[in-house]
């Protein structure tokens, strides 16, 4: 049995590497947001301004432990996931957690390069973005720390630097 849970800044790479992380592995792929989506269908934002981060955060903890409990799983959790409860005790006691670390400037590319739309960033200048990046993954750092294996992640541009990267997590693992 095994479970890789990937978690990180957003940006970070967490569902571009897992994909190819579980498809190398022959393993089951969880992204946690989308999880969520198709469980509530509904998308996060709607369920944010529905219920509130507080409610969201209730949701998406039931929904860490009801996918935490599958097997031979990668699962991708939200940037926020190891910072509310004890997501980050749980996630460590049901499988190997990986952090995916990435600079704030490699996190602004990566943001910037992807098709995902993300309320929290959204309409922000690159200065604003970058202040905001380094300030919230200032707080959310000695959560991320805890978990059992760090990747440092540079700008990802190439399927190579995907495949190194799961390479590498694998070895850690």
């Amino acid at each position: 049995m095994t479970r890789i849970i990937l978690i990180g800044y957003m940006g970070a790479g967490k569902t571009t590497i897992g994909k190819v992380l579980a498809r190398e592995m022959g393993m089951e792929f969880y992204d946690l947001d989308n999880y969520i989506e198709d469980r509530f269908h509904q998308k996060i934002p709607d369920i944010f301004a529905a219920k509130g981060e507080e409610g969201f955060r209730e949701i998406e903890r039931k929904m860490l432990h009801e996918v935490a409990e599958f097997e031979n799983v990668i699962i991708s959790c939200g940037g926020g996931t190891p910072c509310f409860f004890d997501n980050m005790d749980y996630m460590n006691t049901r499988g190997e957690t990986v952090f995916l670390d990435a600079a704030p400037s490699v996190l602004k590319e990566h943001l910037k390069m992807g098709k995902t739309v993300r309320p929290l960033i959204q309409g922000k200048s690159e200065e604003e973005l970058i202040a905001y990046i380094e300030e919230s993954l200032q707080k959310r750092l000695p959560y991320y720390r805890r978990a059992k294996h760090a990747l440092k992640i540079e700008v990802i541009h190439t399927k190579e630097q995907i495949k190194n990267y799961v390479n590498q997590i694998i070895g850690l693992i």
